[in-house]
Parts: C-alpha cells; sequence; structure tokens
C-alpha cells in the first residue's frame, strides 16, 4: 500500500484541515494511541484511522497465503483462517485482504481502470469532492448512517460512493445497512477500492450479503426471529415473559443494529473478515450469540434486570451490546459453534418467510387468485421491474405476430391482470429481470434434446403450457434442469433436484397458485414433500408423491397431470391426460 503513517504526537507538521485527517473521538475504539494512515493520489483519499500496539505480532496467516488458496478454490480453508485468525484492528492485512474477499463475488466484468471515477463524474460533474452536503439517496435510512468516527471528509466521501452505487444499481430500493458497510470500508481503503467492494457484494448471486428491498429487508429479520425461536428458544421465552406487552416482532425488527450500531469496532471488524468471505449469514449467528449472552447477563446482573428493561427492551439490547462482555474472537467462537444452522436451513426458512409476505398481495376471492392494489409504494415493483411487466404487457396484448406467451396460449385474451397476478406469484428479485424466451416448440421444434440445449444452463425458468384444449398451467422451477446430471457421493445421478421455491400454477380456464407445502408446515412432511423437478432423456416431471403434478413425454407431445404431496395441488387439467399445443420456456436475463 502506498502511503505514510503519521502520529498524533507529530501532527505540528500535519495539517488539520488535510482530508486524511481522523476525528480524534476515532481514540474510543482502541486502548493504544492512535496512528493515522495517508494515502492521496490524484483523485483518491484514504478516510481512515488505524492504530499500531507496540511489539512483535503474533504468528497470524499471510495475505499471501489467502490469496493462494483463494486461486486454488479452497473456500474451505478460507474459512477456517478467517474464523481462527485474530488480526489486530491495527493489521494492515485488511487493505488488501478484504478487497480480496469481496472481489470472489464479483458477477460483473472487471471494471475497467478509472470505471469509478468516471462514475462519479457522469454523477457529480466533477471528481473534486464538494464541500457542499451531498443528498443522499433514497435507499438510506438518514437515522442510521453510521460513520464510526470518519472526518467531514470521510463522510462525504461515503455520501458520494453510496450515490454512485444508488445510479448503477437504480434495483437498490431500501439498503439501510450500505452506508454503515461503507464507512467501515473506508477506515481500511481507498474511495475505488471501497466501491468494488459494495458493487461486488450488492451484485452477488451465490451467496446473500446485502438486502435491497424493503421487503427483504423484512424478510430478513422475520428469519433471524424465527430462527431464534428456534435455537435461542429460553431466551426468547424469558424476553416475551418479562416484556408482555413488548411484541417480538418490535425487538427483532432492529436485529442488525445490535451489530452495526451497538457492538465495539474491534468486535465489528473481525465480524467483517467472515462477513466478506461467507454473507449474511455469519450476522445471523452474532444476533443469536448477542441474544443468548444478553438473556445470561439479565438473570445474573442487575444492570439488566426485569425491571430495568422490560419497558424498553430493544434499546437495552444495543446498550447491551456497546458493553459485551467477551473478546471478539469468543464471540465468533461461539457464533460458529451453533449446530443445525447451516446455509441450506437458513435460505429455507428465508424463502418460506418471503413467499408468506409475497402471498399477503394476492387473496383468495370465490377460488381465484386476485392482485390486491397496494395501499403504499413499498411492494410494488421496482421501476426497472415496471418496465419490464410493462413491456411484456405490451407484446402479449398486441403484437400477435410475436413468439411471446399472449400470442401462443391466450393471444387477445390475454388481459394485464393476469400478467399481474403471475408476476406477482413469482419471487421479488426475479422481478426485477427481463424475461427471455428460451424455447418454444413453434420455433425450435419438439425434441427434449432441443429443449436441454436451450434450456438446462438457465436459472430459474418459467415453463408455460398450452395444451390442444386451450388449458393453460406451467411450473415456475428454481434449479438448472442441467441438475439432472449431478451425481452424489456414490456416483449416481439424483432422481429430484430443485427447491421449495419452486411453485405450479393454473391461469385457463382456472387461475391458481400452488406452492410448496412445506411453506405453511414447519413439521418434516418426508421425502414426498420434496420431489420438485425430475428430468432425464425420455421425460420431464414437475411434483411427485403419489403421482406427478406435470409430466412430459421426450417428443413434448403428450403429457399428464395428477395431485401430488410436493404442491398438494389438483390436476391442472380435467382429464389428467393433456396433449400439447405450444411449450414455452422463459429465462431471466441477468438473474
Amino acid at each position: 500500500m502506498v502511503g505514510k503513517i503519521i502520529a498524533l504526537r507529530d501532527m505540528d507538521n500535519f495539517s488539520r484541515r488535510s482530508s486524511v485527517y481522523v476525528d480524534p473521538e476515532c481514540d474510543k475504539f482502541f486502548e493504544m494511541p492512535l496512528f493515522i494512515a495517508a494515502s492521496t493520489t490524484d483523485m483518491t483519499t484514504k478516510c481512515y484511522c488505524w492504530q499500531f500496539s507496540p511489539g512483535k505480532e503474533p504468528a497470524l496467516r499471510s495475505f499471501t497465503e489467502i490469496q493462494q488458496l483463494l486461486q486454488q478454490s479452497k473456500k474451505r480453508d478460507v474459512k477456517s483462517i478467517l474464523r481462527e485468525n485474530s488480526w489486530p484492528i491495527n493489521s494492515p492485512i485488511r487493505a488488501q485482504l478484504w478487497p480480496l474477499l469481496c472481489a470472489q463475488h464479483q458477477t460483473k466484468q472487471n471494471m475497467l481502470e478509472g470505471f469509478y471515477w468516471d462514475m462519479v463524474h457522469q454523477v457529480f460533474g466533477t471528481t473534486e469532492l464538494s464541500e457542499k452536503p451531498i443528498m443522499l439517496p433514497a435507499f438510506v435510512d438518514p437515522a442510521h448512517c453510521i460513520t464510526y468516527h470518519l472526518t467531514r471528509t470521510g463522510r462525504s466521501v461515503a455520501d458520494r460512493i453510496v450515490n454512485v452505487l444508488g445510479y448503477d444499481c437504480p434495483d437498490i430500493t431500501y439498503s439501510p445497512v450500505l452506508y454503515p458497510i461503507t464507512s467501515i470500508l473506508l477506515h481500511f481503503m481507498s474511495e475505488e477500492e471501497a466501491y468494488h467492494c459494495l458493487a461486488s457484494l450488492v451484485g452477488s448471486k451465490e451467496k446473500v450479503f446485502i438486502k435491497q428491498t424493503k421487503l427483504q429487508h423484512e424478510v430478513t429479520w422475520k428469519t433471524v426471529m424465527q430462527i431464534a425461536k428456534k435455537h435461542t428458544k429460553n431466551a426468547v421465552t424469558y424476553f416475551q415473559r418479562i416484556c408482555p406487552g413488548v411484541k417480538l416482532e418490535r425487538v427483532f425488527m432492529d436485529w442488525c443494529w445490535w451489530i452495526l450500531a451497538g457492538l465495539p469496532f474491534q468486535h465489528l471488524v473481525r465480524i467483517m473478515d467472515c462477513y466478506f468471505h461467507e454473507g449474511i449469514k455469519v450476522l445471523y449467528r452474532i444476533a443469536l450469540v448477542i441474544i443468548n449472552l444478553f438473556h445470561k447477563e439479565c438473570q445474573s446482573n442487575n444492570e439488566w434486570s426485569p425491571d430495568n428493561i422490560k419497558n424498553d427492551i430493544g434499546n437495552a439490547l444495543i446498550k447491551f451490546c456497546k458493553k459485551i462482555p467477551v473478546s471478539p474472537s469468543k464471540l465468533l467462537h461461539a457464533a460458529f459453534s451453533i449446530r443445525g444452522l447451516s446455509s441450506t436451513y437458513i435460505s429455507r426458512i428465508f424463502m418460506k418467510t418471503e413467499m408468506i409476505l409475497k402471498s399477503r398481495s394476492v387473496l383468495n376471492n370465490g377460488g381465484s387468485k386476485q392482485l390486491v392494489k397496494s395501499r403504499s409504494s413499498d411492494n410494488l415493483p421496482t421501476s426497472q421491474s415496471q418496465v419490464n411487466i410493462q413491456m411484456m404487457s405490451h407484446t402479449l396484448t398486441i403484437r400477435e405476430n410475436h413468439s411471446f406467451i399472449g400470442v401462443h396460449l391466450m393471444g387477445k385474451r390475454w388481459h394485464r391482470r393476469q400478467l399481474f397476478t403471475l408476476w406477482s406469484w413469482l419471487p421479488v428479485r426475479i422481478t426485477m429481470y427481463q424475461p427471455v424466451l428460451l424455447y418454444t416448440t413453434e420455433e425450435h421444434g419438439c425434441s427434449l434434446t432441443t429443449f436441454y440445449v436451450r434450456v438446462e444452463q438457465h436459472e430459474p425458468t418459467l415453463m408455460m403450457i398450452k395444451t390442444c384444449n386451450n388449458e393453460v398451467f406451467g411450473a415456475y422451477c428454481s434449479s438448472r434442469w442441467f441438475e439432472r446430471n449431478v451425481k452424489d457421493d456414490k456416483g449416481q445421478r439424483q432422481a429430484y433436484f430443485g427447491t421449495g421455491e419452486t411453485f405450479l400454477f393454473s391461469l385457463y380456464p382456472e387461475r391458481a397458485k400452488y406452492p410448496w407445502v412445506g411453506i405453511e408446515n414447519e413439521k418434516d412432511l418426508g421425502h414426498a414433500s420434496e420431489l420438485f423437478m425430475a428430468a432425464d432423456s425420455k421425460m420431464i416431471t414437475i411434483g411427485g408423491g403419489e403421482g406427478q403434478a406435470i409430466w412430459m413425454d421426450e417428443n413434448i407431445r403428450f403429457g399428464k397431470t395428477d395431485s401430488c404431496k410436493t404442491f398438494n395441488n389438483p390436476p391442472l387439467c380435467p382429464t389428467g391426460d393433456f396433449e400439447i399445443r405450444v411449450l414455452e420456456v422463459y429465462g431471466f436475463d441477468g438473474a
């Protein structure tokens, strides 16, 4: 790293008006004297503080070692190192380590050098940092613009970064944690590096780091609440008993602020070491440990007695975090010692919660599903999603010669309401992408081989079937069809694959959605309830267990539909057996 280290005691030769001056309040983060790291180029200024403790550093794993492991795709080894190596908060390793960890999640092609500054110039008309306040984008929560004692210049840099990110990522509509994470990054790297880190986290497809809509934000805290009810049952029961007038929801709505606004900075930095590699599940684990620790302190420390916390348990939790009685290492050790909290389990709870909240916009009216108009803009599609929907609707209802669903399946009878109903059934994140026609029997022929060639690498896909009797139904398929080739540990192909995000639907003559039965049921329903997708060279199947919801032959000509345990659906057409007039499959560009 290019730069110079200036001790506070040498400030005589250092202008206090410099952009690298760090608020003296930053001393509160550390026990040792504070040093300032300055690194300035033509366009970049590092606005952070470091503290260097005297003496020899303990033998810890180096950046080069971690870099080599990532190059060898040994991510599990990296995960263990990040969890176990307690680099001091003053360690210079993070200036290289954090950008490296974030870059592995990057989905866009490598940005050209100077991309960020081109964006800055495009948004602000100059790369010079304005002395005037910068208006923050709407997705930022002004009440939680935590800066961790950045200088005035550092705060202006953080403001500029989130503005550029909002310009580059218009689908972000609500993300209160973005600003605090920006501030943390600026303590260890330049403005440009911090932006690239955030862009990688926001765009990550494999792992989740930052929620970007109000619905996702709500799903997240409700997911934490559901996990806590199982994994910290005694603590949750205790809080409900001593605070009968306080809804549990009010406590968990602020769960991320226990960590970001409550924990000491040295704890937060160590958490970020793991978070930038593993994703949001790290924060889930930390939240559970905080709940358990707080519960224990409530029973042994008068400061947290029921009389003192019952009227404002949420604020008490944040105050407790500021005085948390364990070291960063012990906090992480406790977090990663929680059993039964796999990524798959967390994803399942999140998915269930999202589907339940999403379904509130669709009510049952006389056996059919109707889209309910939102009373606010919170749950409406993003601007880009609305453009996508509008374009689809125009194509469906007007362009009769275009090979889209409306022509083949419903023609001019396809009503805008049906389109919006189908759109409302999709997972929220998918509605932000442009639908793309991947396969249609009218253009690509009736061959399962062609179907796989054109469709198998796309995830998710939307399958639409019109029968010769004009029934219209289909399925949202959550996983790639290529997974039919994936083998288990014994070298055998798995019969079924997919996830609980898969669902069935009928559009004509009946209009209904049939989600996975596991969404409404916390009990283990057995293997038959998880038979989502299956395929080979002879057939395609969706749904199983005492019947197949959709089955099609290798020539994509004949099929059958039965009720099944996976979706608890009736047959999707009255006769059970059907002849296919048109099959169409859609992907989602960028998903």
